[in-house]
């Protein structure tokens, strides 16, 4: 298949990349910069120069693929406090992509999140589907509608499916949370939990991430909910222990009350207990995760190069 990939260059997208050229697709990279086009060409992709605040070029491109992966989102927008903002593109890129698609059967794989939808349980691939008061009642609410919406897609003819990923995509190379909360630990001189660090998160890694966007678009139904999950819950406890054990500093418990002076805006995060299940996913596609563990990778030095 020709696919379009938004969000090529990014930390998911560009193993996804490779992942689909090693199966034998092409691959259209949605590149916003030279440098981003260079990084696309390198691994082998065409280039389409655009970004999501051009849903009619978008469109265009989706509209001359055989498939669509679309991991962009404006997170340097969101985190600099217009999460509505980037919520809003992110919806604007669907509904354009999907509109071009209706009736053809093309797939569109929409990125996700496990997160904040559930906690105290493992969350399922058939959790979420109905929002919640409290989901509705916060911006994180604003990409579960997206995702419900992209699904709706296969009322007008497209094979349209949602790709959650956790909290933590990890692997060399990584820039996300967990990065930060080495940089955090590192500045501190201990590594933080929150109270007793019980709390799980679950995880995946980058390779395993890519293989199950490869495997949504190649096959996945309708409709469908696919968990990229490779660990149901790591305790956060050990997650902290692994880290200052790699930077050669104890791991200590930090009070809820205190936690925001420590995490800033991870301190939210840090104390969520949101384990996330992929018991489906696994049956649905035959996806099995192959790479390190979180834990395992966190004993390899690129996450404490400076």
């Amino acid at each position: 298949m020709k696919i379009f990939v938004t969000g090529a260059s990014g930390w998911i997208g560009s193993a996804i990349v490779p992942e689909l050229r090693a199966a034998g697709h092409e691959v259209v990279g949605l590149a916003r910069s030279d440098t981003s086009a260079q990084k696309l060409q390198a691994a082998g992709a065409s280039v389409y120069r655009g970004d999501l605040d051009d849903p009619d070029g978008l469109a265009r491109a989706a509209a001359d693929c055989e498939g669509v992966i679309h991991m962009a989102f404006q997170h340097e927008v969101a985190f600099s406090g217009d999460f509505l903002a980037a919520g809003a593109a992110d919806r604007r890129a669907v509904e354009t992509m999907g509109a071009v698609l209706a009736g053809s059967d093309r797939p569109f794989v929409l990125a996700s999140g496990t997160g904040g939808l559930i906690q105290g349980r493992p969350v399922t691939e058939n959790d979420g589907l109905v929002p919640s008061e409290e989901v509705r009642a916060n911006p994180a609410g604003l990409r579960q509608a997206t995702a419900l919406l992209a699904l709706s897609l296969r009322g007008i003819g497209v094979r349209s499916s949602v790709l959650r990923l956790p909290p933590t995509v990890h692997g060399d190379g990584d820039n996300g949370f967990i990065a930060a909360l080495v940089g955090i630990a590192r500045q501190r001189g201990d590594a933080g939990y929150v109270g007793d660090g019980e709390n799980r998160w679950p995880a995946v890694h980058r390779s395993d991430a890519a293989r199950a966007a490869r495997l949504a678009v190649e096959s996945a139904p309708a409709g469908s909910v696919i968990h990229a999950v490779g660990e149901e819950g790591v305790p956060f406890r050990s997650i902290a222990e692994a880290m200052g054990k790699g930077l050669g500093i104890p791991a200590t418990s930090v009070a809820p009350a205190d936690a925001a002076e420590r995490f800033g805006f991870l301190a939210h995060f840090v104390s969520l207990d949101t384990p996330a299940s992929s018991a489906i996913t696994r049956e649905l596609l035959g996806w099995q995760p192959t790479g390190p563990t979180l834990i395992e990778d966190l004993t390899q030095s690129h996450y404490y190069d400076a």
